[in-house]
């Protein structure tokens, strides 16, 4: 659906438009246009892509989704895939922003995230002069949010971990602690697989050959290259620490089983004594020594106790038991 389709000229808002007068707009100096929409129906990206005259093979990408983060070039226009992060309870939901930009238009397509991007637009209206920059400095603006919008994330995971650490020695808990730290790996991935593209994107538009749309802006992409080198610092130490408490969360599994076939390995010894007196004495054997004294069966009752006695005090002590 239609969003917004603002027109702006030189660095000021001219009025909302209908989207059949786009074109109008767009063929006027010192003036673009700037339309939003949200999960697009195809007939909607095809009608955009004859208002603006999109290169069939962005809109293609758009139209199908499931992109990874990218800034492609086609002639004096560049197509950017964003990869969008929302929490949601304790679930991480990760969605997809298309961006088209050219010399006097920039179209924003925002798939499966329900959070828009209205406070860049009124970011950019209170900054005229940067505004005046066109659609290179929305461009920057938009990128900016969605890098400044990983970092609430990033350090929800880091505390999650930090949650996990405290309860890793907690024999009771080793199963539901594997289960939460492999469910933040797959959350830190997931935004691992956002920001690493992403900040070899950026860093060409901040140094290089910069695209003609982009010029006067580096500074700018310079500093949102900061911030995802910071989260791309930040993300590789979680991923330490989370491989760390992996395997330590592990030994942990591994001790208690050791534990356990210990107990195991002592109540097997104590029960075989027992088992192996009556045993030999329950041969039916003519000629066997004590079978004919009166106190033999009450000896053997007590010889099989001390010996259990003293095999439970020695695997006590060794702390098997």
């Amino acid at each position: 659906m239609l969003v917004n389709c603002v027109a702006y000229q030189e660095g000021k808002k001219l009025a909302d438009i209908p989207k059949e007068d786009i074109s109008e707009y767009v063929k006027r100096p010192d003036c673009f246009v700037w339309v939003a929409l949200k999960d697009p129906e195809p007939e909607e990206l095809e009608e955009m892509q004859e208002e603006f005259g999109l290169h069939e093979l962005a809109v293609e990408d758009a139209r199908h989704g499931h992109q990874r983060p990218k800034i492609e070039e086609y002639a004096d226009s560049l197509f950017a895939v964003l990869h969008t992060t929302e929490i949601i309870g304790d679930t991480l939901a990760m969605g997809e922003i298309d961006i088209f930009v050219g010399p006097n238009y920039i179209l924003t397509v925002r798939v499966r995230t329900e959070r828009g991007f209205a406070s860049v637009r009124a970011r950019c209206e209170r900054e005229p002069e940067l505004l005046k920059h066109g659609a290179g400095f929305v461009f920057y603006a938009l990128i900016d949010a969605v890098v400044d919008r990983y970092f609430p994330v990033i350090d929800s995971l880091e505390s999650a971990l930090e949650k996990i650490e405290e309860h890793i020695f907690v024999r009771a808990a080793v199963r539901s602690n594997i289960e939460q730290l492999y469910a933040l790996k797959q959350n830190l991935m997931s935004m691992k697989h956002a920001v690493d593209p992403l900040l070899e994107a950026v860093g060409k538009l901040a140094g290089g050959r910069v695209p003609h749309v982009c010029s006067g802006m580096q500074e700018y992409f310079r500093d949102v290259a900061d911030h995802l080198q910071r989260i791309h610092a930040t993300i590789e130490g979680i991923r330490e620490m989370l491989a760390t408490a992996i395997q330590v969360n592990l030994g942990m599994i591994s001790l208690s089983e050791n534990e356990i076939t210990k107990k195991l390995a002592a109540w097997a010894a104590i029960l075989a004594i027992p088992t192996m007196i009556a045993g030999i004495y329950g041969m039916n054997f003519k000629h066997m020594p004590e079978l004919d004294v009166a106190w033999g069966y009450p000896a053997s009752l007590v010889a099989m106790a001390l010996i259990d006695v003293v095999l439970y005090l020695c695997f006590k002590r060794i702390r098997w038991l």
